[in-house]
This record gives C-alpha cells, structure tokens and sequence, in this order.
C-alpha cells in the first residue's frame, strides 16, 4: 500500500488499490468519476491520490445507491458547488430512511392482514375488480396486472367472465400493495405469494423480508463510508491538501 504515498501512480496500481481492472479506471475516468489524468510526454497517463480516493469513493457510492447514482454524485463533485453535493447526499440518505420506514410498515401491515381471520364465504362477500381497485387506492389495470402474473388470482364468474375477488383473494391483494409499495419487484413476489394461500407461517415472504432489511443495512453502511471520503474530496477541492499534489511531488 506504499504506492498511496505517491503523487504519480500508474493505472495498475489504481485498479490494484482500488479493487477495480485497469480498464474499469479509464472508464471511470471517461465517464468523469476520475477527473482527467495526468499525462507522461509519451501519452501515458499518471494518476494521483486524488484519483485513488475517488475510485474508492466511487466503489462505496455504488454499493450504497447504485452506479447510476453514484456516478452523478462524483461528477456532481469535481464540477458543481460543495452545497449540491451534500444535497445528493441527504437525498441518498433520506430515501434509505424512507426504504426503512416502508418496510418496517410492510412487516407490520402483512403480520396484521395474514392474522385476519377468514370466516365462511357468501356470494356477497365477493369483490369486483372496480370495488377492490377503489379500497385499495390502485388502479384496476394495476389488478388485472397481478392477475396475468399469477400474484393475485381471482374467481371468474361464470367461468371466463368477470373477476371476482374473494375475501382470501383480496387479503393477499392487500398483502402485494403492502409489499409493493416496500420496493419488491414483480418477479420476486410471483416466488413468494404462492405461499399465501397455504396459509404459511409468515414463511419466504418474512424471509424476504429479512433479506431487504439486510440489504438497507449493507447500503447504509457502504453509503456512510462514501460519504466520509467524498467529504475528504471535497475538503481537499476547496484548499491546499495531502491529496492534490502537484504531478512529480511526492506529498509532505
């Protein structure tokens, strides 16, 4: 780790430092996550400690808010205000808290609507796409969705004709908009509502659960790291500091 006291540092040495390939680095620094690098007289190039902590913070953002994001945040720091990017920052962190606040309601909601008993059925106990639609706030092409995708299944009265949702059909409609609106995508949810009407113990749905709760915490985690070095970034942008060096001065 020697070479991080240099202030000209060849490609390899980033990419090795960095846990990234040598061509992931040009295309950090094409895609301006690395502001541009120095040059040799032959055209080789020579990166400094700055490059080195931007693609470590680079590795951290994206971990905790996707590369899109993080790439938008490191370009948003070599060439906008400190301001700007502190916002991108608070807005990352922000819609962690938010991911926390949905899920935690989501557990609550589903432990709520799976303990509901469901008593004997009437006829007139049923739902029609429309009414369903309307007590759940979504709309009836959002059901007719769920439907094709094997989520929420309804009678057809007759068979083929019109939905009809039963009082267990529209819990576990009730269940998806929950899960839904806690950021789970279509595909995982058709592997775990056929679980629901078995009746199962909380079962792959707590499971999954559990699984997005651990991810928001390697997130957060991964997304406080980036935010101390951007913050070393932006420190060392607005004056003298060990991580801008003039190319060919070894740092004091």
């Amino acid at each position: 780790m020697e070479t991080l006291n240099w202030a000209s540092l060849r490609t390899g040495a980033v990419a090795e430092a960095s846990g990234y390939s040598v061509q992931q680095i040009r295309n950090l620094e094409r895609d301006g996550v690395l502001p541009p690098a120095d040059r040799t007289p032959a055209g080789y190039r020579r990166y400094r400690r700055v490059h080195l902590r931007c693609a470590l913070a680079y590795r951290e953002l994206a971990r905790g808010v996707g590369p899109v994001a993080a790439k938008a945040i490191l370009r948003a720091v070599h060439r906008e205000p400190a301001e700007r990017v502190l916002a991108m920052l608070d807005a990352a962190h922000a819609g962690l808290d938010r991911e926390r606040r949905e899920l935690r309601s989501a557990r609550e909601a589903v432990a709520a609507i799976r303990s509901e008993p469901i008593t004997e059925v009437r006829a007139g106990d049923a739902m029609t796409v429309a009414e369903l639609a309307a007590a759940l706030g979504v709309r009836p092409s959002t059901l007719r969705h769920w439907d094709a995708e094997g989520l929420v299944l309804p009678d057809r009265v007759p068979p083929g004709g019109a939905r009809r949702y039963t009082p267990a059909q529209v819990r576990d409609a009730r269940i998806v908009q929950q899960l839904r609106a806690a950021g789970y995508r279509i595909e995982t949810l058709r592997k775990l509502l056929p679980e629901l009407p078995r009746g199962n113990r909380h079962g792959e749905v707590s499971a999954a659960l559990d699984a997005r709760a651990a991810s928001i915490v390697a997130r957060s985690r991964a997304l406080l790291n980036a935010s101390a070095a951007v913050s070393e970034l932006l420190t060392a942008a607005e004056g003298p500091a060990d991580l801008v060096t003039s190319p060919g001065r070894s740092p004091a």
